[in-house]
């Protein structure tokens, strides 16, 4: 258990080590029809040289891997998590015997199938596999009896070992949390997809190829190491169909404020009139801000701005060791106010609207409290949070990563640098959906040989950000292990002990029904901490397709409730559905909040028309810094 996962190379190791099996073993199975002698004793000397080139590769790269706190951590969490579920089955025998029972009687009747599949029969599987899963889509494996056989001893194994942890009594929440997790990567990773001998789409291509696929996806597999941190950083699309400011973030607009941590775009007006108040738009700094501004049919910063908004939007620098000391507090003052600030000094306007997506949204809520706290003269209109976590009691699937142990871990190691490298933080939220964003990615890189489609969505997802020293684990801490934002007075920046329950700011909030990082069953009680007008609603689909939805998709609804029941079970019971977009049903809040005592539309502001002049045109250099340019791996490019 241990070699699986001090490190997350250590998986593909062991993978690699079936790869060299099955090369040695089960391709001579496969070897072309019509070949010589010598083309055969070729074939079969390249795949011979494949494997041992694979194998050695992966162990030249586990000798190069020192061991960290944050890696011991999981492994103890993980040993402890299966510890206590091996003790708790301990105290059931019942339990075990019948799980053995069952297994021995599914082993059987698949036996009794396979020969009858194998001598003409057909004959109805034991089990198929869900509708949602995409790994056994090929036909050879209700097609072929070896291959029907193999898929469906893993799946009965899968869903055994799902219904045994599920009927185990006397484990802890956590434990059975985190037992559910790490057997579930576990399993996930012996799937027969992901070994080439077991995956009858890698064998044919194997063999139509004669091996060029695995010296291909071997080529690969060196590229995705060599710009991966701690894990492996499979490549998930053609990186070279896009370009920052080229295809994407092309919404137009100039950058019209910088300090060490920001820049601030101003977007340039389509409509005749804008509203009054300006809009600032607060992205995550854990990832870049252009998700909300991918392709015109699909950005939510032109949409804004084609309603009439004056966008202004908040781009983070993506941070390396000169900027390890910037606090959550600095986030703040640094952001939010001083786009603010830099707003009066552009439109002459002291209030604003804020809109805010994610771990932007968290500093936004401490930055209205503490403005709040404060009474200083800046007025927030309203506020907007899409898909935020301000109460932290169930962060889901991530939570297994975050307790006492490997926070504590991750400041070690973080204090070392001076940030954490925003590609392992990348592998691990990979992890959280991990047949679709790496097992997949796997078989189809380095196993086919196949070079991945361009998809701007997963470009996005690959241009990772870096988070400082002083910022990630204060944040980890104080929000997921202790859950302070909610606490009157749990939270203090620069010396102002903030309080949620005193903001008096509308506020907006909106989750997605399938959101697995800001899952909305936490993201609801948000809902409930202020004292002024609070309205929630609740999205269709993820974190980013249930908030990135523009209304002419018409895609996957949304629900909404007039009140805010104390559970946000009581709030689904009583919600009525919609069709479309949230996108409108947000402008419509917002003429009644945002702009109440504004309805009277000005006169469109130009970047650079007021005391602000234009640095550089839009997106800006900020966004368009890499980790590799930042960490100085690649020289900065112009």
């Amino acid at each position: 258990m241990h070699s699986a996962w001090q490190n997350p190379f250590q998986t593909i190791s062991g993978l690699s080590e079936n790869l060299s099996e099955a090369l040695s073993q089960g391709l001579a199975q496969g070897v072309p029809e019509g070949l010589s002698p010598s083309e055969i004793e070729d074939w079969n000397n390249q795949l011979k040289e494949i494997s041992e080139q694979f194998q050695g590769l992966m162990q030249d790269l586990l000798s190069r891997i020192a061991p960290n706190e944050a890696a011991d951590s999981i492994y103890s969490d993980m040993r402890e998590s299966f510890e206590a579920g091996a003790q708790a089955l301990m105290q059931n025998p019942t339990l075990m015997w019948e799980t053995q029972t069952r297994l021995l009687q599914d082993q059987w009747l698949l036996w009794q199938q396979a020969m009858r599949g194998m001598a003409g029969e057909q004959v109805a599987p034991l089990i198929t596999p869900e509708k949602n899963d995409r790994r056994f889509k090929d036909e050879a494996w209700t097609q072929d009896p070896q291959y029907m056989t193999i898929m469906q001893q893993y799946l009965l194994f899968s869903q055994m070992v799902d219904e045994l942890i599920e009927s185990l009594s006397g484990l802890d929440e956590t434990h059975k949390r985190n037992l559910v997790f790490y057997a579930r990567q576990l399993v996930n990773a012996m799937a027969p997809t992901n070994f080439m001998s077991t995956n009858p789409e890698v064998m044919r291509r194997t063999v139509e190829t004669r091996g060029q696929n695995l010296v291909d996806g071997l080529a690969r597999l060196r590229e995705d190491l060599g710009n991966s941190a701690e894990g492996i950083n499979v490549r998930m699309t053609d990186r070279s169909a896009f370009g920052v400011g080229e295809n994407i973030a092309v919404t137009p607009g100039s950058v019209v404020y910088e300090n060490e941590l920001i820049q601030l775009i101003q977007y340039t007006p389509t409509t005749e009139k804008a509203f009054k108040t300006p809009l600032l738009m607060v992205p995550p700094w854990i990832n870049k801000y252009y998700i909300l501004d991918l392709r015109e049919d699909n950005s939510m910063v032109k949409w804004l701005v084609d309603q009439g908004h004056t966008v202004f939007l908040i781009s983070w620098r993506n941070p390396g060791p000169e900027q390890r000391d910037i606090t959550w507090a600095d986030y703040m003052q640094m952001g939010p106010i001083s786009a603010m600030e830099a707003i009066e000094q552009a439109c002459g306007e002291k209030s604003v609207n804020l809109l805010s997506y994610c771990v932007g949204g968290t500093l936004t809520a401490s930055t209205v409290a503490y403005l709040t706290s404060t009474r200083r003269g800046r007025k927030v209109k309203s506020v907007t949070y899409m898909a935020t976590l301000q109460d932290f009691r169930d962060p889901g699937d991530i939570g297994v990563f975050l307790n006492k142990r490997a926070v504590d871990g991750i400041e070690q190691s973080v204090q070392l640098k001076g940030y954490l490298d925003g590609r392992s933080m990348a592998y691990t939220f990979n992890l959280l959906r991990e047949n679709d964003l790496f097992w997949s990615f796997y078989i189809n890189n380095y196993l086919k040989g196949e070079t991945p489609a361009a998809f701007d969505l997963l470009y996005w997802n690959t241009d990772g950000t870096n988070l400082t020293a002083g910022t990630h684990p204060w944040y980890l801490r104080h929000m997921y292990l202790e859950n302070r934002l909610v606490e009157p007075g749990g939270i203090e920046l620069d010396g102002v002990k903030i309080d949620l329950r005193k903001v008096s700011t509308p506020s907006y909030f909106v989750s997605t029904k399938e959101d697995h990082i800001a899952k909305w069953n936490s993201t609801y009680y948000g809902a409930l901490l202020p004292k002024g007008p609070s309205t929630f609603v609740l999205g269709g689909s993820g974190h980013i397709a249930g908030i990135v939805n523009p209304p002419q998709k018409n895609k996957y609804g949304y629900w909404t409730n007039d009140t805010l029941p104390e559970s946000h079970e009581a709030w689904l019971e009583g919600a009525t559905a919609h069709e479309g977009s949230w996108w409108p049903h947000w402008q419509s809040w917002m003429s009644q909040n945002g702009y109440a005592d504004s309805e009277k539309m000005v006169a469109v502001r130009q970047p650079g028309d007021g005391e602000l002049k234009v640095i550089e045109p839009a997106p800006g250099r900020y966004v368009k810094m890499t980790i590799p340019e930042v960490l100085g791996e690649i020289p900065t490019s112009s």
